[in-house]
């Protein structure tokens, strides 16, 4: 359900936490002079549960197929952000084609990439959460 705001439309997501060899897959986002990274997914769209936007997101922005492992958990912004951690079981890492590559969406640069697990506190990575529940998971 979205709900729309004065402010910002509420929105509930699926994101994919996707760890291999030491490093998780994030996105780099580059909007309105900032830089952050955010772990990939979307919006669950009508009819869809929190895992199928996952698998959907992943598709889309990463191009790649993953099968959900394990639920992280929800973090509450803009709506409530359902994280699973998740594995690559085909496709090419890099190469999605959803709407967020579309120039004309004008919502700023979006690169798919590879951070080692351990540099994810020095980054502006949100949710912050999602970091402290990996570590936790990788007991680092």
């Amino acid at each position: 359900m979205n709900i729309v705001g004065s402010e910002c439309t509420l929105r509930n997501r699926g994101s994919a936490v996707l760890i291999e060899k030491d490093k998780v897959a994030v996105i780099k986002r580059n909007r309105d002079d900032e830089e952050y990274y955010v772990f990939p997914g979307g919006g669950i769209e009508d009819g869809e549960s929190p895992e199928q936007a996952t698998i959907r997101e992943a598709l889309e922005e990463l191009g790649v197929h993953i099968e959900v492992i394990d639920y992280l958990g929800t973090v509450e912004f803009n709506g409530k952000q359902h994280y699973f951690l998740a594995k690559i079981v085909g496709g090419i890492f890099g190469t999605g084609k959803g709407e967020e590559y579309e120039e004309s969406r004008k919502r700023g640069q979006y690169e798919p990439m590879w951070i080692p697990i351990s540099k994810l506190s020095l980054l502006d990575v949100r949710p912050m959460e999602i970091v402290k529940s990996i570590y936790e998971r990788m007991e680092i």
